[in-house]
C-alpha cells in the first residue's frame, strides 16, 4: 500500500531534506525515479567528465542541472556482475551463478524493482537484460520466458535478452519474443561463447534501430503512468560492440562509430528528459545516468586522441581503475544540488539501499549485505558521513578490494584483458600500461615487479606507482579484510593467493 502523499509546504520538504528523512517518512510526494545505465561507456567519454573528441550537450546539462560523482564504481569490470548488483544490492559471488542462460537472480530475492513494487511503484525495465531467463535451461525462444525480468520486480519488460552482439539478436516484451512464429521457430546453437542464432527470421533485430525503440517504449510508459509514481530502469546497448548507430548518427563525431554511438546515447538521453518536461515531471524525478564498467580501448580510438577511460589506467574487465570507476550523475531539480561534485566512494549497489530509503521501501536484512545508503551525501552533500568505506571489484580472474583511498590488488597485472585474459589483438595494446612501475616502456613486466599491487588514490588515482611492499601494515589489513569477506561463499582460489600463503606471508619474523 502506498504510503500517504500528501503535499507539503516547501520548507518542510527543505527541513525533511536536511534531515536526510525520506519524503514517505515526511509524508511528501515520492519521487519518480529513472535509471539509465549506459553499457561500456568509460569515465572520459563524456564532456563533463573532460572528453573534447566527442559532444554530449545533454548528458553536460544533466550534470550541471545536478551532482556528478568522481569516485563511482561498478562492482565488476563486467556486465553481467555489475547488473546483478545494482538490482539486488549484493556482490555476484553471492548470487546462484550465471550459465548465459538461467536466470541469475533468486526467485525470493529482493531487487530494487519488487522493493518499489511494494511501495506502490509502477516499474520498467527496457533495454538490455543479460540477467536470463528460465530455471530450467536449455532456453525455449518460441514459449513463454519465465522466470524473467516479471518476475523480479518489474511490470513490464522490453528489450534484448543478451547483448545485441549475442544469439538471439530479438526484442521480448513481457515474457514473449516479438516476432516469433510457429512455422519458423527460432533456436540458438551454442558455438564458441556467443552462439549462432537459427531460423526465426521474423523475430530478427536490426540494432541500429534498438536505441529509438527503446526510447518509444519509454515514452508511452511515462506517458501511462504520469499520475503515479514510476521507476524507469534503461539499461543501453550504447555503446557495446558490435558498434552500430542509428544512420541518422553516421558522421556526427571525430570518432567514427564510437563517437557516434556516444552521440545517439546523448540524444537518447536528451529526448527522455524532454519528455519528462513535457508532462511537468522533471521536477519530481530523480534521474540516475551512469555505466555497467569501464570502456573498451580501440587502436582506432586512441589514435585520433580519444581516450575512453580519461587519466586511468585499464579497461573493460580489468580491475585496474579503468575497468569499473564509471561516469555517475544524479539530478533531482531543489533537492540535489546543481552544478555540484562529490568525490565519496560509492558503488551501483547502492542504488537498492538508497531507493529504499528514498522511498520507504522495506529491505530485510539479508537483502543489502553490500548496499549503503548514499541519499545522505545525494541530498546533502558536502561533509556528509561517507556511505561506505571499503568495495570489493569482482573481475574474471582479477580481483581488488579498495579502503578509504588505499586499494589492493593481490595479483600481478590487470586481471583483464590489458595483461591477462586472451582475446582480439587489438585488446593487448602496450601503450595502455606503458607508463606503468611494474612495466617496460614496451609494455613488458619487470622481472622484479612486486607479487601484489597496492595504490594510495588520493596522490596516484592514475594507478601508475606500485606501494606494494612498502606499507606491509596496509597491505595485510586489506588481505585480512578481502579473505573475512568470502565468509561461507568462498571466492574462487585463483582470483586470490592461497591463503595459507597469505598465513605465511605475515607470519611473525617474516
Amino acid at each position: 500500500m502506498r504510503c500517504v502523499l500528501n503535499a507539503i509546504s516547501f520548507l518542510a520538504l527543505c527541513l525533511s531534506l536536511a534531515t536526510c528523512r525520506s519524503p514517505v517518512e515526511t509524508g511528501a510526494d515520492v519521487p519518480n525515479i529513472v535509471l539509465i545505465l549506459a553499457d561500456d561507456l568509460g569515465y572520459g567519454d563524456l564532456g563533463c567528465y573532460g572528453a573534447t573528441m566527442v559532444h554530449t550537450p545533454h548528458l553536460d546539462a544533466l550534470a550541471a542541472a545536478g551532482r556528478r560523482y568522481t569516485d563511482a564504481h561498478a562492482p565488476a569490470p563486467v556486465c553481467v556482475p555489475s547488473r546483478y548488483a545494482l538490482l539486488t544490492g549484493q556482490y555476484f559471488w553471492r548470487s546462484r551463478g550465471f550459465d548465459r542462460q538461467s536466470l541469475c537472480i533468486g526467485p525470493d530475492q529482493i531487487t530494487i524493482g519488487s522493493m518499489l513494487q511494494a511501495a506502490g511503484y509502477a516499474t520498467a525495465c527496457i533495454g538490455k537484460w543479460h540477467l536470463g531467463f528460465t530455471d530450467q535451461p536449455p532456453v525455449d525462444w518460441n514459449g513463454v520466458l519465465r522466470p524473467g525480468p516479471l518476475d523480479v520486480g518489474f511490470d513490464y519488460f522490453f528489450g534484448t535478452p543478451m547483448g545485441h552482439g549475442e544469439a538471439p539478436l530479438v526484442v521480448i516484451e513481457d515474457d514473449k519474443v516479438v516476432g516469433v512464429s510457429a512455422t519458423d521457430p527460432l533456436s540458438v546453437q551454442q558455438e564458441g561463447t556467443w552462439g549462432v542464432t537459427q531460423g526465426g527470421q521474423a523475430a530478427h533485430a536490426i540494432s541500429e534501430l534498438l536505441t529509438v525503440r527503446y526510447l518509444d517504449k519509454a515514452r508511452k510508459f511515462i506517458h501511462q503512468h504520469a499520475e503515479t509514481p514510476f521507476f524507469l530502469y534503461l539499461p543501453t546497448e550504447n555503446i557495446h560492440t558490435p558498434l552500430t548507430p542509428n544512420p541518422y548518427f553516421h558522421g556526427s563525431s571525430q570518432l567514427g562509430a564510437y563517437g557516434d554511438y556516444i552521440h545517439e546515447l546523448d540524444w537518447f538521453v536528451g529526448e527522455l528528459l524532454g519528455t519528462l518536461d513535457s508532462l511537468g515531471l522533471a521536477d519530481n524525478t530523480l534521474v540516475i545516468f551512469t555505466s555497467d564498467n569501464g570502456g573498451l580501448e580501440m587502436p582506432d580510438v586512441r589514435k585520433r586522441g580519444h581516450r575512453p577511460n580519461g587519466p586511468l589506467i585499464g579497461q573493460k574487465t580489468d580491475v585496474w581503475e579503468g575497468g569499473h570507476r564509471v561516469p555517475f550523475i544524479a539530478r533531482w531539480p531543489g533537492r540535489v544540488e546543481a552544478g555540484s561534485v562529490s568525490n565519496q566512494l560509492v558503488s551501483l549497489a547502492d542504488l537498492l539501499a538508497t531507493f529504499g530509503h528514498l522511498t520507504g521501501g522495506v529491505l530485510p536484512d539479508s537483502a543489502s549485505h553490500d548496499s549503503f545508503d548514499m541519499l545522505p551525501d545525494l541530498v546533502g552533500g558536502h561533509g556528509t558521513t561517507p556511505a561506505r568505506s571499503t568495495l570489493i571489484i569482482e573481475g574474471q580472474p582479477g580481483i581488488a578490494i579498495r579502503e578509504g583511498q588505499w586499494v589492493l590488488i593481490p595479483h600481478q597485472g590487470s586481471g583483464g584483458f590489458t595483461t591477462e585474459i586472451p582475446g582480439a589483438p587489438y585488446l593487448k595494446m602496450p601503450d595502455l600500461r606503458y607508463a606503468h612501475s611494474d612495466y617496460t616502456g614496451e609494455g613488458k613486466l619487470r622481472s622484479d615487479a612486486p607479487s601484489g599491487q597496492l595504490y594510495d588514490l588520493s596522490v596516484d588515482p592514475g594507478q601508475r606507482n606500485n606501494l606494494y611492499g612498502q606499507h606491509p601494515e596496509i597491505t595485510e589489513r586489506l588481505f585480512r579484510r578481502l579473505l573475512a569477506t568470502q565468509g561461507a561463499v568462498d571466492l574462487p582460489r585463483r582470483r586470490l593467493r592461497m591463503r595459507q600463503d597469505i598465513d605465511a606471508m605475515f607470519a611473525p619474523g617474516n
